[in-house]
Formats: C-alpha cells, structure tokens, sequence
C-alpha cells in the first residue's frame, strides 16, 4: 500500500487527542469564537524574520511587527506606518513622516530612531536593502517621526523595498532589538503590530500564540494583503504544529482546529466532502519548487555538475510527487518568473524541456572530474513540499552516479543548516529543497533566489556576473519592453550558470472551518480581517 493510499484512509479518522497530539483547552462558547485555531505549513522554530528567510518566520512576523509599506494584491507598495513621504526632484534624498500615535508591544512610542536602527538591519540582509546600502550617504532621524535616506545616486524601487512581502522583509523593531548583529538571531520579540506574541506560551514543535494588542490603531483603508486596515477581529490565535497530515486533516474535521494551511493534495477531497470545511487554492500566483544547491563546495561549485543535474531532472517527476495527478495543479517551468505574469520568459530554457538525457547528465558529470564524493541533502521530513522534493531527488542522484549523503531533518534544522558556509562534511550541506512564491518570483527587485551576488547571495550563494548585469539592466530599464528584454536575458544567465534548478510550478491548497470567515487568497495567510462564529 502506498502513501497516498495510507493517507487517504486516515484522514477521516482521529483526533489531536486521539493520536497523542495537544491536548484542547476547554473555551467557552465565547471564548472560542475569539479564539483562532491555526495549523501553519511548518514549526515555528525560531522567531527572527531578518537572519532567516522561511515563510513560516515571515508569515508569523507580519502579526507581531509592522512595515512602513505594505504590497496590495496588485502588487503595489501603499503606506502603513508612514504617514506621508517625500522625494527630492534629483531623487537623491527620501523624507519620511511616522503616523502619529505608534506604539510598540511594551508601550513605547514607535520613534524615528529604531526605524532607522531596523532598516540599518534589514539592508545588511536583504539583496534591495544591499542595493540602498551601496549608495546611501545617510540614513538619519530627523526627529521622533520623521527620518531621512539620502543616496548617491536615485532608486524609484525604494517604496518597493519597503513594502515587499519577500523575505526579509523592512520589519521595525525597537532600537535596542534591531542593534542585534543581523547575522545573529534577536533576543526579543518585541513589535508594533496587531498581535503580541506570547512567548511565554511557545513550545517549538507544538505551538506559538498571539494576543491581540490593544493599542494597535489599524489604517483606514480596506484591506488588501499587506496593506490598509489591519483589523483584527479575534483576541487569539493559536498555531498548533502538527506535522502529520493525516492528523491534521482529522483535527480539521472534528471542530479541533478552524484553519489549515497547507493541506496536502493527497487529503483534498476527503476535506471537500466534508460539509463543514471550505477548501479553496491559496494563491493563484502559485510556488516555484527549486533544488537548491551550494556554490561554494564541491561538487556543485562545478558548474557541469550543476547543468548534469538540469539534464536528468524530470519536472513531472518532481510536480507529481508533490501534488499529484491533477494536472490543472502544476506545470512544468523552463525558466525562473512566475508564468502568466508580464515578465514571465523560457529564454535558456531548452536544458529543462523534453526528454531527459541521462547520458548526458553523466557525461558532464565525468567531465567535471566528480569521483564518489558524498553528496549532503539536507532533507525536512515535516514539510510536505521538501519532503517529496527530496525523495525524487534521492533517486535522481543515485542514477546519475553520485554518492546520496540523504540527511532526513525537520525544516527548523534546514533553516539553520543552509546558512552555514562550512564543507559538506564539517557541518553544512550541499543541496536543499524549498520553494517561492509566485509572488516573489514576478520581478528581480523582490526576486533573492535568482540573484548572482556571491557571498552575499540568498544560500547558496551563486556568482553571475551575467544574472547582475540583467538586474542593473531591468532596474534602469524605462518601459515594460525594456523590462521584458532585460529578464529574457536574465533568465538565460541564471539557466547557464544554474543559480538553482527550478523543479517546476504548482498550486496549493488551503483549507477552514465554515463558521470561519474572510480568508483572503494571497502568498501568505493574512489573519486581519478573519473572524470566527461560535
């Protein structure tokens, strides 16, 4: 009997209690309306949205710290906790002005001066923040609500930069929080958003809560994913980790928790059956699945190594592990952008279309003088998207020669393990799977994956002067046709140089209780607006 199979037939059984999961607080009916019960895509096993980049960090982060800036589902940057801003006619000097009345989690006023300490933070980590950083003269507080970027040269992208919802994204933390060395992890969990996180009630590996914060003054406008109102409409919620699926789907089922993420595709129409649950596509802009793979090391600092590897792998392969037969749910991706968006291109992409040539695969493996060498696969086994990728991976590899070192891990241990630099067998890695949302993959600007910068890369750490070169092109390109020559040229250098494999394209599914309602579609779960009946 296989996976699919197993699960199928557990989904309607069990319950959290039941199979040894959280025990469920009794709430009175009130209570429980209040009260916002959440399965997340993974464990929240660290808390600091800008030394790492998971999107279960990021999604968590966007309840507790705000954002000067919020993208809107077009994918524009409108303003949050600014109130107005400025630019000089040269472009050179950005004024900005706080609302009035900010606060953070502890009752201090949210002030100029840790806007400015969280933006010096953020822009050590993030590729636009890198790019402002490069060319700013200074970044200063000119008083309590009002501080000023001056730059050495224009960047129209700066509201973009802001508001982006990719990671990291411009999160502001009192001073004293974002002084911490951005290549360490924050001490406290101290922000200005709707909701205070409660960590005295987080167990890694079980739950996180978030409380709502009473001073919190949501915008006026409606709300559109990061932007306008943030109005909370319960007191609580509570992410319970369960990393079973079929568990989950059974908690789902019986009234223990009102939302799931990331239903797997396998548990779908058991769910849809169920006259109580709704079950829609999160988002439509999708997710790119990549193989990611370490440029640093051998043996994929050999670029013949990283082609062999595009050579063999079969995207269907890939896209069918990990959401299955319905063809309407996937696609195959021979280049980087997300499809059916403007800039969406295959330029390059010849390498990742039609049959898979193994020969070749092991041709250039020879070629690049591989000789057995271990090669580490860092693996998480309780991320579904990760776990599938990395069992066709494992196969994959195998045929083309190469020595599998398979490390089966958690997605909190990849969090940590991908940012160590270190050889393979001292502690690192080689290759690791994850994903991207469509919505981070729709331009260069938000696009850290794709970029080239070295050591200063997302992880991974791939060199291409040729991907930069189309980025500084697309940034300065003065009409969408420029744009559009820029990324055709962009996604042929990242396929040569093989910044990483995209393994090909998919929806996912989300899936809440009917007496929950305002779950919006977007690249993330937004809780503003939700609210539950008893």
């Amino acid at each position: 009997m296989d996976r699919r199979t197993v699960l199928k037939g557990l989904a309607g059984v069990g319950s959290l209690a039941a199979t040894g999961g959280l025990s469920m607080p009794a709430h009175s009916q009130g209570a429980a309306a209040r009260t916002l019960r959440f399965v997340p895509q993974a464990n929240l096993a660290n808390f600091d949205p800008i030394w790492g980049t998971q999107y279960v960090v990021r999604n968590a982060a966007a309840l507790v710290w705000d954002t000067l800036y919020g993208l809107d589902a077009t994918l524009q940057p409108q303003r949050q906790m600014v109130e107005s801003e400025e630019v000089s006619d040269d472009g050179l000097v950005w004024t900005f002005r706080l609302r009035p009345g900010l606060k953070f989690h502890d009752g201090e006023p949210v002030l100029s001066k840790d806007v400015v300490a969280s933006l010096a933070r953020w822009s050590a980590r993030d590729p636009m923040g890198l790019m402002l950083k490069a060319i700013q003269n200074e970044l200063t507080a000119v008083d309590d609500r009002t501080f000023k970027w001056a730059l050495k040269a224009p960047y129209p992208k700066m509201l973009l930069a802001l508001g982006k919802n990719s990671t990291p994204c411009a999160f502001i933390m009192p001073e004293r929080i974002a002084q911490t060395d951005p290549f360490k992890q924050i001490p406290e969990y101290i922000g200005s958003g709707p909701m205070k996180f409660a960590k005295g009630e987080w167990v890694p590996g079980a739950k996180a809560v978030f409380e709502k914060f009473a001073d919190y003054t949501p915008r006026q406008e409606k709300t559109s994913w990061l932007a306008g109102g943030k109005q909370m409409l319960v007191d609580r919620i509570e992410w319970v980790v369960i990393p079973d699926a079929a568990t989950a789907a059974a908690a789902l089922q019986n009234g223990e928790v009102d939302w799931w993420e990331s239903p797997i595709t396998d548990l779908v129409p058991s769910l849809k059956k169920n006259r109580n649950i709704n079950v829609d596509i999160a988002d439509p802009l999708g997710n790119i699945g990549s193989f990611r793979m370490n440029h640093l090391h051998p043996p994929f600092n050999d670029v013949k190594v990283r082609r062999a590897v595009l050579a063999a792998l079969s995207q269907e392969d890939y896209m069918r592990a990990l959401v299955g037969d319905d063809t309407a749910l996937w696609k195959p991706l021979p280049g980087f952008f997300t499809p059916d968006t403007p800039l969406y291109t295959e330029e390059g992409g010849e390498i990742l279309k039609g049959k898979r040539d193994l020969a070749m695969a092991k041709k250039l493996l020879a070629e690049s003088g591989y000789s057995g060498q271990p090669v580490t696969c860092v693996v998480a086994q309780d991320q579904p998207i990760t776990k599938a990728q990395g069992d066709v991976t494992a196969d994959l590899l195998k045929q083309m020669g190469m020595n599998v070192d398979f490390v089966a891990t958690d997605w909190g241990t990849v969090g940590s393990r991908r940012a160590q630099k270190t050889p393979p067998g001292q502690g690192g890695w080689g290759m690791f799977h994850t994903w991207h949302a469509g919505a981070d993959c729709v331009n260069p600007a938000v696009y850290n994956a794709v970029r080239g910068t070295g050591d200063k890369a997302w992880f991974g750490w791939p060199t291409s002067a040729a991907v930069e070169k189309e980025v500084t092109a697309w940034f300065d390109a003065k009409n969408l046709d420029e744009e559009k020559a820029a990324v055709k040229r962009l996604n042929k250098a990242a396929m040569e140089d093989v910044v990483y494999a995209p393994t090909g394209f998919f929806l996912s599914y989300t899936a809440w209780r009917k007496d929950v309602s305002g779950i919006a579609k977007g690249p993330l779960p937004f809780f503003w607006g939700v609210s539950k009946t008893a």
